[in-house]
């Protein structure tokens, strides 16, 4: 009742003031002010900035502008992360982990990072780090309803002190407390963005600092799947669903400074130019797993459950792991009107990922405490523009001892401006991540030191983009490919102990994913259709996804009060076919691979309205409707539900000033 509340609240005031004064311009007014009927001085007339004036640039230097509309594709985007999530599952709090549907999300560094990838779903890398260029001051500020008590919220400012000098600042906070005992998320991201640039041109800077932060309940999932499945209504408040751990929880934290500036040599631009660029990246990550209580209780054992084995304490469990990272590159560009832009470099890379403790196992094998690399790389990278062919294509390989190579070539053909065809092909040696060649804990199995050979994928891919269907495939080979899996015994799984170690794949996997979008419009009613289908061959059940993944959207838009309003409602129909879906241990951070439960064969339908009043986007959705009536067997993980049906209110609202 009190997201109706607020929504009435919000825009009634809102439709009112809309029909105060209209604009007879067809192009939108930032500094649209309401003149005071007391007024006896004409004003002069402002300079009106225009909508593609406020530019969104990306590391690479890809610019975009705001964008203010309200589609069906910014609605996919109404989350804690601002991105599309299809092909990804959600647990059923928000800001736990993401578990994997569609393979070809995976993201690839040669390397080695801290590792506890899934906790960094809510991470945010140094290239997904945007910077401004705003005529005006721009502000924006994102809200959205969390699971029971708590809020998602993300805003920015950002501004130009000159036409040269940018700056932003902006922080998302997330806090939701979930259905589930022992479940709440908190978590916080700091960003501070500066961009400058000469008048001419010569000397151009982008950098930024961030602070982050992700605390996570650990629960371990639920103790007994059959009390979810029954579908009795005591267990459909699933605060009376037994877990695991009811007072373990993580934390994911890290500082990183960046900056990437290049100068030209040549005071004049011209149709040759020499530049001299650098980047620079220091990073401090710490992942943190604390549980106080060591034992778990189960219904229908009797003695209690030693959940990861036997530990070298009794309570107070506190396993910390730190990290820290200095990369430098420095290179020189020669730019050619003709030929292109062709850039030299050399980079030094050096982490040092530590613990406070030298173990020696019951073997005398000896687990050190840190593992540190300095590793040095050359490379070239050739970017090509001419006509409707745009290319980048990037070559690095190690001159240390380590071995380590990335070749990435992106090529675009765009045919018109509605046709575009983009083709990648990628060859990546790189380095295994930390976690999988040294861990310690206070738990004795969950102790390791490993000297894993590189992994090596090829990846060949190809993207068709145009008006009546946008397709992608992609085929990719992995070869010594790593994975975290579960090496219980069989008496350690019948009392519920779960052991879980980093494991290499001997073998070739061969992954093959083909997708495609199409949306169908008949009149003020469309149809937007998204369906994944994905192949592996592979001699064990290693890299496991659903083989069809589809989401299907039918929605109505239209107009209201004198067009002051427009607003899209609809239903999202979202299906994947049933596989051997990774489950998740708390302990190391880390999905594993499992081959005892599938999950998935559910549908799950989602009621949504979504309005806009000028620059500001409502969004209303009932999410998982029909877990209301189906029955209870839908996860997001083995042991792990998804989210039972739940109402959620959001709005995005942009100032222009």
């Amino acid at each position: 009742m009190r997201i109706f509340i607020f929504l009435y609240l919000l825009i009634v005031p809102a439709l009112l003031f809309s029909q105060e004064k209209t604009t007879p311009k067809s192009s939108l007014d930032m500094n649209t002010q309401y003149s005071s009927i007391t007024d006896t001085v004409k004003k002069k007339k402002s300079i009106v900035a225009k909508i593609d004036q406020y530019h969104i640039i990306t590391l690479e230097h890809d610019t975009t502008y705001v964008d203010t509309s309200l589609t069906i594709k910014s609605a996919y985007k109404q989350n804690h992360l601002r991105k599309d999530l299809f092909g990804l599952l959600e647990f059923s709090n928000i800001g736990l982990p993401l578990n994997t549907l569609q393979y070809s999300l995976t993201s690839f560094s040669p390397y080695p990072e801290i590792g506890f990838s899934a906790k960094h779903y809510n991470y945010i890398q140094a290239d997904e780090v945007r910077y401004y260029s705003a005529p005006t001051p721009l502000t924006e500020l994102f809200f959205n309803t969390t699971i029971n008590k708590g809020q998602n919220v993300d805003s920015f400012i950002t501004l130009n002190t000159s036409k040269n000098l940018n700056f932003s600042i902006a922080y998302r906070g997330l806090r939701s407390e979930g259905d589930y005992i022992n479940q709440l998320v908190s978590s916080g991201s700091f960003r501070f963005t500066t961009s400058y640039a000469t008048t001419n041109r010569r000397y151009a800077l982008n950098a930024h600092y961030t602070y982050q932060d992700n605390m996570n309940e650990e629960n371990g999932g639920i103790t007994t799947t059959a009390d979810f499945e029954s579908d009795d209504p005591d267990f459909k408040n699933r605060q009376r669903l037994q877990v695991y751990l009811t007072d373990a929880e993580s934390l994911l934290k890290g500082r990183r400074l960046f900056f990437d500036h290049a100068f030209r040599i040549n005071p004049k631009n011209g149709n040759n130019n020499l530049y001299i660029n650098h980047q620079f990246n220091y990073e401090n990550k710490s992942y943190e797993y604390k549980q106080p209580t060591v034992l778990s209780t189960v219904d229908g054992i009797s003695l209690p459950v030693k959940r990861f084995g036997e530990s070298y304490v009794t309570s107070s469990i506190n396993d910390q792991t730190h990290f820290e990272r200095l990369y430098n590159k420095v290179g020189v560009a020669y730019e050619n009107s003709l030929l292109g832009k062709f850039n030299f470099f050399v980079d030094d890379y050096r982490s040092n990922y530590k613990y406070n403790r030298i173990l020696i196992d019951a073997s005398g094998n000896v687990i050190p405490d840190n593992l540190f690399l300095q590793i040095n790389n050359v490379g070239g990278q050739f970017e090509y523009q001419k006509n409707k062919w745009n290319g980048r294509f990037l070559y690095t390989r190690s001159i240390t001892n380590q071995s380590l190579s990335d070749l990435d070539a992106k090529l675009r053909y765009n045919l018109n401006e509605k046709i575009q065809f983009d083709f990648r092909y990628r060859n990546i040696n790189k380095l295994p991540n930390n976690n999988y060649n040294l861990y310690q804990s206070s738990y004795v199995e969950y102790n390791w030191s490993n000297n894993f050979k590189n992994e090596k994928i090829n990846l060949l891919g190809a993207v068709v983009s145009t008006p009546w269907v946008n397709a992608e495939v992609q085929y990719t080979v992995l070869n010594d490919h790593l994975y975290f899996a579960d090496v219980s015994t069989a008496a350690e799984a019948a009392v519920r102990t779960q052991i879980i170690k980093p494991t290499q794949y001997g073998n070739a996997i061969n992954y093959l994913e083909i997708k495609a979008n199409r949306e169908f419009k008949f009149g003020k009613f469309a149809l937007d259709n998204t369906l994944l289908y994905q192949k592996v061959d592979q001699s064990d059940l290693i890299l496991n996804v659903p083989d069809f993944v589809t989401r299907n959207t039918f929605y109505y838009t239209n107009y209201f009060f004198k067009k002051a309003l427009y607003a899209q409602g609809g239903i999202v129909f979202n299906y994947f076919t049933k596989y051997y879906g990774n489950s998740y241990n708390p302990v190391i951070g880390e999905f594993f691979v499992q081959n005892t439960k599938e999950i998935g064969n559910y549908a799950t339908f989602d009621v949504f309205i979504n309005a806009r009043i000028r620059q500001t986007r409502f969004y209303l959705k009932a999410e998982h409707l029909n877990a209301l009536f189906a029955k209870s067997n839908y996860y997001a993980a083995p042991d792990n539900p998804y989210r039972d049906f739940v109402i959620r209110f959001g709005l995005v609202w942009n100032f222009f000033q």
